[in-house]
């Protein structure tokens, strides 16, 4: 497995309610329009799923394999042809200071993870910092 680590994020919220809004992915719905659609398009939430295709790979799907409150979301891919776990750990620091920390481990074949390296690990910083950003509170 190849792991990409994000920096660890400075949330102002309590790690209750950003638990609240990342467990239940059907809150970020409202969000789809901030999203860049140069290559992530054709969004959909629920609960438990987000989808989106991706070019050249098509659609992609992340499901919620665990919840631990007010701690750890974890990811696990669909519909790829290796798979991608994301957990996101939340740390509380303060009342509201929350500290996340986003990983992403993939099974990469040589080959692809030559190609895939830097881009994912763009993705990660750029997921992380999407997340320290959201108005949790208005969720």
């Amino acid at each position: 497995m190849t792991e990409f680590v994000s920096d660890v994020k400075i949330i102002p919220y309590s790690n209750t309610e950003v638990f609240r809004v990342l467990s239940d992915l059907s809150k970020l719905e409202s969000l789809k329009s901030r999203i860049p659609n140069d290559t992530l398009r054709d969004f959909t939430f629920d609960a438990d799923r987000v989808s989106f295709k991706v070019d050249p790979i098509g659609k992609v799907s992340f499901l919620v394999e665990e919840r631990e409150p007010d701690k750890l979301i974890k990811f696990k891919s669909e519909k790829l042809p290796f798979d991608i776990f994301i957990w996101i750990q939340l740390v509380s620091k303060a009342e509201n200071d929350t500290r996340l920390r986003l990983t992403l481990r993939a099974d990469l074949n040589p080959f692809i993870r030559g190609m895939a390296e830097k881009p994912i690990r763009e993705v990660v910083d750029k997921i992380s910092e999407a997340l320290a950003h959201l108005p949790y509170d208005r969720m």
